[in-house]
């Protein structure tokens, strides 16, 4: 069992593992996806080792959706690197409604709604769940649209963008 004096360092050496792996990809050409998978699986094998369950003393939850991906490849890479930081995650589903999505906020309550988003038609969507959504839910999202549209993620209400799950990371290394 571990006191409360420990919980600090340990969230400590898990924050110091995850910008050393940032840092080695700032002087890497850019990782392919399954070198972003193994990094992320590398950091949280490192973290149960050392059994540290979290970069929080409380893990944050995250819940998860697609609202016109229906692979979902963007989500496997997040859901990865968000356990490896010790998020709780809640796959709400690919494809979804902004209803669905909505009623999955109201049932979880998630910190973070992670959105992964392909297509320009979507706006209306975004902006409908950030509005029906309770404003503590941070809503980061990922996808081309926003590398083609920057302004969307203001008009939406999108509290981050994260273009690549290395600023996913940073983004997770603030809260």
């Amino acid at each position: 069992m571990t006191t409360p004096d420990e919980t600090p360092k340990d969230a400590t050496a898990l924050r110091e593992r995850i910008l050393r792996q940032l840092e080695d990809w700032k002087t890497r050409t850019r990782p392919s996806r399954e070198q972003l998978l193994n990094a992320a699986e590398e950091v949280l094998a490192w973290r149960r080792e050392r059994q540290i369950e979290s970069l929080w003393p409380d893990p944050l939850l995250m819940a998860t959706a697609t609202l016109d991906d229906s692979f979902g490849h963007g989500l496997e890479v997040i859901h990865r690197f968000a356990e490896a930081a010790g998020l709780r995650v809640v796959p709400l589903g690919r494809m979804l409604s902004p209803d669905a999505v909505v009623e999955g906020c109201r049932t979880h309550r998630p910190r973070i709604l992670g959105l992964t988003v392909l297509q320009f038609d979507t706006e209306p969507d975004l902006i409908d769940i950030r509005r029906r959504i309770e404003p503590a839910t941070r809503i980061v999202a990922g996808g081309p649209v926003f590398a083609a549209d920057p302004d969307l993620a203001a008009r939406a209400g999108i509290d981050f963008v994260a273009r690549n799950a290395a600023e996913f990371w940073h983004y997770l290394l603030t809260l």
